[in-house]
């Protein structure tokens, strides 16, 4: 293992993953302890001056959501652990669960804690069948072992609910993922109010992804120096990500914020004859040789136009035909819409038969015009994320073209 793949978070990765004992005997569930120790606002200090943001793509500072909920006037409040992780090219929330699965549940329990939660809710993906036997089991041990008590608000113990989701990517999205647990078809709902004011079932809720939770046992044991240590300014910490697609060693790895996308490729075992990177997966961009030597971190991307989304890297040789990936874009997104807005049940219907015709070579001849002018109407008009970034890597393999940047 070189200096720059630091295990941090996957420390334990190889170690007796689900073991309560050997999780607390390597400093596990200190943090939660001491959580209890400084109190909710402490804690709440504490995440908040150490800088860190979702993990899941939004990047949103994760101390701004807990407060919004700890000082919420509503006494009813949930927290809800998204393990819907349906991103094509994505898989670092499962490599984490499996690796260490009571970090991603401590992290969870501080939460509640920090925002006085009277029940939290893990929503799993429907494919992730032994991730959700794992968590029940590593909570069954938690709870047995009494460490949801004195958890939730006024001393109560902790209620932790596992929900399954039926496959349906869109429940990646937080208002979409509230609707499916309520029993309810998994649609969008518009925003504002944001769920820190009305979430799940309409009351304050904190919605945070696995490796996001997952920072947090750290954070509250050493410290906002321990997220600061590694990486960036802007970026403080490390990062998964999941690196598939024409490299050797397709893998889950841990890297500061910062690394080079080339030298993330070459831990991979990839890097040499690359025609292109799809970042962040099927809603993420393209991005090519020329700018493989970008900082990945949360403004080495934007200055670069593009994304980290979810942490998928999907690499692609020179022998690929990049317009019969994105046709396969096209028809992910069409099937995945839930239908509910029109720029989006249309525009990806529309946008999937016009790559359709370029990665078969029979269009028109004004599919390149049409799927630029399309991909701006779903960007502005569409309701949610799944329509306004559906277009996204269609529109970087667009202006690669133009540039003169494709291998066939």
């Amino acid at each position: 293992m070189t200096a720059m793949h630091e295990a941090v978070l996957l420390r334990r990765r190889g170690a007796k993953a689900g073991d309560l004992k050997s999780y607390i005997g390597s400093g596990g569930l200190a943090a939660l302890k001491k959580a209890r120790a400084i109190g909710p606002e402490e804690t709440v200090r504490i995440l908040t001056d150490s800088g860190l943001v979702g993990r899941g793509g939004a990047a949103f500072p994760a101390g701004r959501k807990w407060e919004s909920v700890r000082t919420a006037k509503d006494p009813i409040r949930y927290v809800v652990l998204n393990t819907d992780e349906s991103e094509p090219g994505t898989f670092k929330d499962r490599v984490m669960i499996e690796s260490d699965p009571f970090m991603v549940l401590e992290g969870l329990l501080i939460a509640c804690y920090a925002v006085s939660a009277t029940r939290a809710y893990i929503y799993v993906r429907g494919e992730y069948r032994h991730v959700a036997e794992l968590l029940a089991k590593s909570l069954r041990e938690l709870q047995q072992a009494g460490h949801l008590e004195a958890v939730g608000p006024n001393g109560a113990a902790l209620e932790v609910e596992i929900r399954r989701g039926g496959g349906a990517y869109i429940c990646g999205e937080e208002t979409a993922l509230f609707r499916s647990i309520e029993g309810y078809r998994g649609e969008p709902m518009a925003k504002p109010p944001f769920p820190t004011v009305a979430g799940l079932f309409r009351k304050p809720t904190v919605v945070n992804n696995v490796e996001t939770l997952a920072n947090v046992p750290d954070i509250i044991a050493f410290g906002a120096k321990a997220l600061r240590s590694r990486g960036t300014e802007r970026s403080p910490g490390t990062k998964l990500f999941s690196v598939s697609g024409s490299v050797d060693r397709p893998d889950t790895y841990e890297v500061p914020f910062g690394t080079r996308l080339s030298d993330l490729l070459e831990l991979a075992g990839g890097g040499k004859d690359l025609q292109a990177v799809l970042m962040g997966g099927a809603a993420g961009t393209f991005v090519f040789p020329k700018d493989f030597d970008l900082s990945l971190s949360y403004e080495g991307v934007a200055e670069r136009h593009t994304t980290l989304g979810s942490g998928a890297v999907i690499a692609f040789d020179r022998e690929t035909n990049l317009w019969q990936v994105a046709e396969r874009l096209g028809r992910f997104f069409a099937h995945e819409s839930c239908g509910q807005c029109v720029p989006c049940r249309v525009g990806t219907r529309r946008q999937h038969e016009m790559l359709q015709a370029l990665a078969e070579g029979h269009g028109r001849g004004d599919e390149r015009g049409l799927l630029t002018r399309l991909s701006q109407v779903m960007t502005d008009a569409s309701i949610c994320g799944l329509g306004q970034t559906a277009a996204t890597a269609v529109r970087s393999l667009l202006e690669a073209e133009s540039a003169g940047l494709l291998a066939n």
